[in-house]
């Protein structure tokens, strides 16, 4: 891996060397390097490219990385991922994806995960996304992820994209069995003319079961947002689905939040709030002797921590 390959997987996953434990590495569409541990077994898959991730019943306090690096302008990769998430275990998933495109072509990573998640499993997963590149060419990312959360069972998921990034599609759907909990926590940031569009679907048919989804963005310059959300309370449940954006410059950010009872025990919340930096935040900060550049940096880098 050359110095390139090291600086995109330290930001996205945080690695400065081969981590210990678990891990598959990928590099411009084909592994680079991967290891199974007692109870984590990464599997290729034989039919199209991509891992199964099993994860042995019981397993604590473990971890996996699965990161994805692309250093090649043109390439368009696609992988299909699938994780098994054994009853009663509780582990973290470190994942996401950089691309580093200095040509006039478009480079893209899709990445298809779904999540099997057993009874009364923990799982918290960390993905991140980052682009850099002086090139023309485009970075594009469009992940889709499909969540299945069995009795008991919990998923924690970050989702980071604040650089780099042309255009997104982010698709998350969520099927949840009784006493089921799903936190999806995300962070966009564009600018430019990037466009960036999050769906999410979840489908609360357990009783006591819950979500909370949380997302915070950044749209600057002729960047475009936008964000759908459709829950769907199929028993008794709670859900609660947030959505705060800062706009700036001539961006446009859009929040079309859809919620349905099909029980009359279902509690389902939506909030939704889109705004320009205030006045007296920015005064505030300049006071104190930042240039008003600054102190809008500050103010977006506190909203998206």
């Amino acid at each position: 891996m050359d110095a390139l390959q090291k600086n995109l997987l330290s930001e996205v996953a945080d690695l400065h060397e081969i981590p210990s434990g678990a891990y598959n590495i990928r590099t411009n569409g084909a592994a680079m390097g991967r290891n199974s541990t007692e109870n984590i077994q990464i599997i290729s898959k034989e039919d199209k490219p991509g891992i199964d991730i099993i994860i042995k019943p019981g397993t604590k306090n473990e971890s996996v990385h699965i990161p994805v690096v692309i250093s090649e302008s043109g390439l368009k990769d696609l992988v299909y991922n699938d994780f098994y998430i054994g009853d009663d275990s509780d582990v973290l998933v470190i994942a996401g994806c950089g691309i580093h495109n200095t040509g006039d072509k478009e480079s893209s990573h899709d990445g298809i995960h779904t999540f099997h998640i057993g009874k009364n499993a923990r799982l918290r997963y960390v993905e991140k996304h980052y682009g850099v590149g002086d090139g023309n060419g485009e970075n594009v990312m469009n992940p889709t992820t499909v969540i299945e959360i069995d009795e008991g069972g919990s998923m924690e998921m970050e989702t980071t994209q604040i650089k780099g990034i042309d255009s997104t599609i982010r698709d998350t759907s969520a099927t949840l069995k009784a006493g089921a909990s799903l936190v999806v926590k995300e962070k966009i940031m564009t600018h430019g003319r990037q466009k960036a569009e999050t769906n999410f679907i979840v489908n609360l048919d357990g009783e006591d079961s819950s979500a909370h989804l949380v997302s915070r963005s950044v749209a600057k310059e002729n960047s475009y947002q936008v964000f759908k959300s459709e829950v769907n309370g199929n028993a008794k449940c709670m859900s609660h689905t947030e959505c705060d954006a800062i706009i700036m410059d001539e961006a446009s950010v859009s929040a079309i939040p859809e919620v349905t009872a099909n029980h009359i025990d279902a509690q389902l919340i939506h909030e939704a709030a889109i705004g320009k930096i205030a006045g007296e935040q920015l005064m505030k900060l300049m006071t104190l002797g930042l240039s008003e550049k600054e102190a809008e940096e500050q103010i977006v880098n506190g909203f998206l921590k």
